[in-house]
């Protein structure tokens, strides 16, 4: 199994993000992009969702999603950003037949059903080779390119390791996927 990485250079992310709203038009792939760059959920956790989730019943947007991690069982507490609130807005217009209990993100095949992992594998990686991202990018990547940017923004550590649930700093660290490029600079910018 080959790790996966953040997408780092910023103009390969915007590419990336927008493939599925510009290149090849499908406003469920795209929200399912944007839900995972802006929540830093697990892909798992993503299709689990249900558009009660994000829905109240009176058809209007929540302001937070709530779930508890299918890995670690914890709560979360994520805000839908503008971002978010844009690309569900278009996701549930472009929809003839919504059904509030159903999943956000149903299976094309069987609408009962969530869609795959396997699919969303899919559709992340057909968004990534379109754009020239290398074959480290998955599912995953979703979750760690929030952090990246999160910690590039100022986010300290401590901070990125309480969102993502994580038990430990180590495993913090990994996902930002710090290189010596990165290292260089806090050197470089310095200049004391």
């Amino acid at each position: 199994m080959s790790t996966t990485y953040p997408i780092k250079d910023r103009k390969k992310l915007e590419v990336f993000r927008d493939y599925y709203k510009n290149m090849q038009p499908n406003p469920r792939n795209f929200t399912l992009i944007i839900m995972g760059l802006n929540t830093a959920f697990r892909i798992g956790d993503i299709l689990s969702l249900k558009w009660q989730d994000v829905f109240e019943a009176d058809e209007s947007l929540r302001t937070h999603i709530r779930m508890e991690e299918q890995k670690t069982g914890k709560a979360r507490i994520v805000p839908i950003n503008a971002s978010l609130r844009q690309a569900l807005e278009t996701y549930r217009a472009s929809l003839s037949d919504l059904v509030l209990p159903n999943w956000l993100f149903p299976s094309p095949h069987n609408r009962t059903q969530p869609l795959s992992r396997y699919q969303a594998y899919r559709i992340v990686r057909r968004a990534a080779a379109a754009c020239g991202l290398s074959e480290h990018i998955s599912c995953h990547s979703l979750r760690k390119t929030f952090g990246y940017y999160a910690w590039k923004n100022g986010t300290p550590p401590a901070m990125l390791m309480d969102l993502y649930n994580h038990s430990s700093y180590q495993i913090t660290k990994r996902y930002l996927g710090i290189e010596q490029e990165e290292r260089d600079q806090v050197y470089l910018q310095l200049n004391l």
